[in-house]
């Protein structure tokens, strides 16, 4: 029996075949019509069934995608609105482009968008987002735009240029262009003007609050992990297997939001689970103050104190003019790095020190990409910095870097790199049974290449020795580690 999708193909060719046979210029006698026809139809036929770009599960979707009208008001989801304490009451999404598939993807990436007054950069930044990614990646991520203006002309412009330059990645299931009517948003009228701001950014900064909450509620179930940009912003390359690298490091780790760049609501990570308490949190909330404040307030109620904020930058900001009056904003992550592929893997680990530490500078701010550091009183001969891994691990590459911009002397002047294996509790604390020592430290720094091929074990313990006493304090600014990626690892 043909599936859905090959009877939807044997239409269209039915359909193609009766307009061709009422053309003029057709005359049954000639083959070469028939051949054109053929050639156009087979063209067709094979960028649906073998693009190699649209997954298996996603062609599908193909058909349905394609018909779905742009005002479907097809989705229904139940929002608690607290900005009221009014209880529950649907929101009904318009579709404007796309449909989700029926499994959930690794990273939802959510983006507002409303008119500018000058320029236009979302189509830059969802450009961005999948040029910066491999084909492997694309597969994990789902891209929702939230056309948050009440301008329907002017949605309805944007989404057919959408449409125009992003089909393919529509018809695969990873952008999503959605919106929430005009009738579903909180007051807007006679808000509170805290912070003696004028009414007009009152307004604006309040609609901001429920457009991102409207958004937030529609991502929650659609993936595991949500990550918050805006919509003037360039990516890193291959930023998802940086994220995924951090995200595996944090195993074990309480964390709310995680962040990867310092401007603004742009990077921001949270898990989808979170996701509903945080737009109900964004609308109860939504005149009292930005949302940027709002989400260092919702990160301290769910008991996540410090800012995590990973080096480098994942994502820059690209535009010239804010959305609101189209004034200049000009400002840069000067974090960014345009390609970050190469942050550590640092797989979960357990850290240890007998070098007596100051204040609340422990030994696991050393072992995080976190703009963070150790920071010990003078060492001894004999005292030790230890890394313990959860289960024994093939190291490709291990950095550590001593010291600081601001304190240079405090580095560590003599000390060596040692790795290990069969840890085991002991009177002393768990310790590795046996070491090698692959390296002295050099000017507070050492840098060791192809770990896995100068020794025969898998790694279990990595140590820095100090190997003589100093005066200087010591500061171990970064431990970092690179695994050995398996086989068929992609690198774009």
């Amino acid at each position: 029996m043909a599936s859905f999708s090959t009877q939807r193909i044997i239409m269209i060719f039915i359909l193609m075949w009766k307009c061709v046979d009422k053309m003029r210029c057709f005359r049954k006698r000639s083959v070469f019509p028939f051949l054109g026809f053929l050639i156009v139809f087979l063209l067709f036929f094979n960028l649906y069934m073998d693009d190699g770009f649209v997954l298996e599960a996603e062609k599908r979707q193909l058909g349905e995608t394609l018909i779905q009208p742009s005002s479907s008001e097809r989705y229904v989801h139940t929002f608690t609105d607290l900005s009221n304490f009014s209880g529950t009451r649907n929101v009904t999404y318009r579709y404007l482009a796309g449909i989700p598939v029926p499994h959930k993807k690794y990273l939802t990436i959510g983006l507002s968008s409303v008119k500018r007054k000058k320029g236009n950069y979302l189509l830059e930044t969802i450009k961005s987002i999948f040029d910066q990614s491999s084909y492997e990646e694309l597969k994990e991520i789902v891209v929702v735009v939230h056309l948050a203006d009440f301008d329907l002309v002017w949605c309805e412009n944007l989404v057919q240029e959408i449409s125009r330059k992003f089909a393919h990645h529509i018809i695969a299931g990873r952008l999503l262009v959605i919106q929430a009517p005009e009738e579903f948003y909180p007051s807007l009228d006679g808000l509170k003007r805290n912070y003696n701001d004028p009414e007009d950014r009152v307004r604006f900064r309040s609609k901001q609050n429920a457009d991102y909450a409207f958004l937030l509620n529609f991502c929650t179930n659609l993936s595991d992990f949500y990550m918050m940009l805006e919509d003037d912003v360039r990516c890193s390359r291959n930023f998802l297997t940086a994220l995924k690298k951090v995200i595996t490091s944090r195993e074990g780790s309480y964390w709310v939001m995680l962040e990867f760049s310092k401007l603004g609501y742009i990077g921001k990570l949270y898990h989808s689970r979170d996701l509903p308490r945080l737009a109900h949190f964004l609308l109860m909330f939504y005149q009292e103050m930005p949302c940027d404040w709002l989400l260092i307030h919702f990160r301290g109620l769910l008991a996540q104190k410090d800012v995590i904020r990973f080096k480098p930058s994942l994502f820059q900001h690209m535009g010239y003019y804010s959305s609101y009056k189209g004034a200049e904003n000009k400002l840069k992550d000067d974090d960014f790095e345009e390609d970050a592929v190469d942050i550590p893997d640092n797989p979960p680990a357990s850290m240890y020190t007998n070098i007596n530490v100051f204040e609340n500078y422990d030994a696991t701010k050393a072992y995080s990409t976190v703009d963070e550091y150790f920071w010990g009183k003078p060492p001894s001969t004999g005292d030790f910095f230890l890394i313990i891994f959860n289960k024994s691990t093939k190291i490709s590459r291990i950095k550590i870097v001593t010291g600081t911009e601001e304190r240079q002397n405090d580095v560590l002047h003599h000390g060596a790199l040692e790795v290990g294996q069969k840890a085991a509790d002991t009177k002393q604390g768990r310790q590795c049974a046996s070491y090698i020592t692959l390296g002295e430290f050099k000017g507070g720094s050492i840098e060791v290449e192809h770990v896995d091929r100068k020794i025969g074990f898998d790694i279990e313990c990595v140590r820095v020795v100090v190997t003589a006493s100093q005066r200087e304090w010591l500061i171990i600014r970064t431990v970092s580690l690179w695994t050995v990626q398996p086989a068929g690892q992609f690198r774009k």
